[in-house]
């Protein structure tokens, strides 16, 4: 019988939270937070594709896949500070820091919180956080259409947020895929991130970030558009932006060799 992306997943603790894991490869270390209503199946493609050059290592974050749900005060910064445990307790030493929307937030909130350990950041269609990058009442409309999404069915809660994280183009195996992963919801970890995501404001830590940094962006996506990356981009020293042509929010996975590409040739620049 064929291997599942769920037979690979290693389980650790972290500050009492059980925290689920994959890991593949050997060499630089690089470490991949998910977008905030997937888990780390979300990374499969980049799991195989970098692994000949890079040990990666993509976790579950608390409250999605096979992790636990974490506290409700849960906020950006415990978030991170649980990334920065998990870091330390798989044993990475000053990794590369690849994170997709609100994985982005937590590598912007780890470099905050923990500067000493990333090597580089990878921002791929970022936020300085919801409360950083939009005005109050888009925050507040963004809050209540996630919260009310999380009431419904898991089928319906996948299929509901296909617009916002692909294009209309999308292969239908593709949008297979993300709807199974984002069936496994966890509606209480849901709650608690969107509340994270949305009051989170990173706008202090930007200039002040001193470690190489690619912004990627796809340019269909509506969720974080160029121009939120082009915000990023004047405000973080040294900077380099990418727009994906073709792909929406989940660029990972809508055009994974063009973002696996862009990752690996701008990592391969870090380490020289």
């Amino acid at each position: 019988m064929p291997r599942t992306p769920e037979d690979d997943t290693d389980q650790i603790e972290v500050d009492g939270l059980r925290i689920a894991y994959r890991r593949a490869g050997d060499g630089a270390p690089l470490v991949l937070p998910h977008g905030g209503p997937l888990d780390g199946r979300e990374w499969r493609r980049q799991l195989e594709d970098l692994s000949n050059a890079f040990t990666v290592v993509a976790w579950d974050q608390p409250g999605c896949g096979r992790s636990q749900d974490p506290p409700e005060r849960f906020r950006s910064p415990e978030y991170a500070d649980c990334l920065a445990g998990f870091i330390e307790v798989v044993g990475l030493q000053r990794p590369h820091v690849v994170g997709l929307s609100f994985g982005a937030v937590l590598a912007l909130e780890l470099f905050r919180r923990h500067p000493r350990i990333p090597r580089s950041l990878v921002l791929a269609s970022a936020y300085a956080g919801w409360a950083g990058s939009f005005p109050p009442d888009v925050v507040e409309q963004r809050l209540q259409t996630w919260l009310g999404l999380a009431d419904l069915p898991p089928d319906e809660w996948a299929r509901a947020w296909i617009p916002g994280l692909l294009t209309d183009e999308a292969p239908a195996e593709l949008v297979d895929e993300v709807v199974a992963i984002l069936s496994d919801v966890h509606p209480a970890g849901q709650r608690t991130v969107v509340h994270a995501f949305g009051e989170a404001d990173l706008r202090d830590v930007l200039p002040r970030i001193d470690v190489p940094t690619l912004l990627l962006y796809g340019d269909g996506d509506v969720r974080s558009p160029v121009s939120v990356g082009e915000d990023l981009h004047g405000q973080i020293p040294w900077s380099k932006l990418m727009v994906i042509p073709g792909a929406a929010h989940l660029c990972d996975m809508e055009a994974p060799e063009r973002f696996t590409t862009e990752v690996q040739r701008f990592l391969e620049s870090v380490d020289r």
